[in-house]
């Protein structure tokens, strides 16, 4: 396994560019930010490479909903261009969801549709739209990820707000490139069934981030029973990445030692960018 750490929620007390530093410090290597057009992608690049780390993954704060007709060329024009962006950075993975997320005054609001379309339109139209996309996406070594997210962290519907959905997403592209990342704070506040959902769709799961509920902070300061998800996931044999979506309650040092306790790491690969 490996740990990759989010640039969002760690070391919020510096500059987006410093905390790359931050993290190398603590031993982490693969970093992760949201919004790519808005982040100095540039600098991040760059000050990954003075430290030996690398840019993990991102996404497109402006890539329309895949849920509404009215936005498809939004969306394929998007997608184009965020392709472009990892091809240029060495981003491994982007991420995809089913509607357009716009934060505004610290919530996080969904774009209305530009239509009165049922569910089941919506849900074609995405089907459609993001085949159209896996064209593109086939095109370079980018992995796209699914990720639920519940529906009570958002102000408005999302359409795709639970784990079975989008599984059958994945499931119905059947594109080698389209996978799924299981998120335990997203998973617990919207439909629970953790265990359960691993043992169901471990098959297309690439990874598992972790953030306790309702605080999404690091395991032990909420609900969820991070040393039976451990457990699972040694048993089911995961080798991949524990994604470490969440604010730290107290330091950073802290929260990563409180992680570790639970998810340890090889000493191989532990440090550096690795394999």
């Amino acid at each position: 396994m490996h740990y990759t750490g989010y640039l969002d929620f760690w070391f919020r007390d510096r500059p987006l560019v410093a905390r790359v530093a931050a993290f190398a410090d603590l031993g982490i290597h693969r970093l992760n930010c949201f919004f790519w057009r808005q982040a100095p992608m540039a600098e991040l690049v760059a000050e990954c490479r003075r430290y030996g780390a690398a840019m993990y993954s991102t996404f497109d704060d402006d890539m329309g909903s895949l849920a509404d007709p009215g936005d498809n060329e939004k969306t394929y024009r998007a997608w184009a261009e965020s392709l472009e962006m990892a091809e240029r950075y060495g981003i491994l993975v982007l991420y995809i969801f089913s509607n357009q997320i716009e934060p505004a005054g610290g919530v996080e609001w969904v774009r209305r549709l530009s239509g009165n379309y049922s569910a089941g339109e919506q849900y074609a139209n995405l089907l459609d739209q993001t085949a159209r996309i896996l064209k593109l996406v086939e095109q370079t070594q980018v992995e796209v990820r699914v990720e639920c997210l519940n529906r009570f962290h958002f102000v408005g519907k999302i359409l795709v707000d639970n784990p079975r959905l989008a599984a059958d997403w994945v499931r119905r592209m059947r594109h080698p490139q389209f996978r799924l990342t299981f998120d335990t704070y997203h998973q617990q506040r919207g439909s629970g069934e953790l265990l359960w959902t691993l043992e169901t769709y471990f098959d297309l799961i690439a990874a598992v981030h972790i953030g306790d509920v309702p605080t999404r902070q690091e395991p032990g300061t909420g609900e969820i029973n991070f040393a039976n998800i451990a457990r699972k996931l040694a048993e089911l044999g995961y080798d991949g990445e524990i994604g470490l979506e969440f604010s730290p309650s107290t330091t950073e040092a802290e929260a990563l030692a409180r992680t570790q306790a639970i998810f340890p790491l090889t000493p191989a690969l532990s440090g550096g960018i690795g394999p």
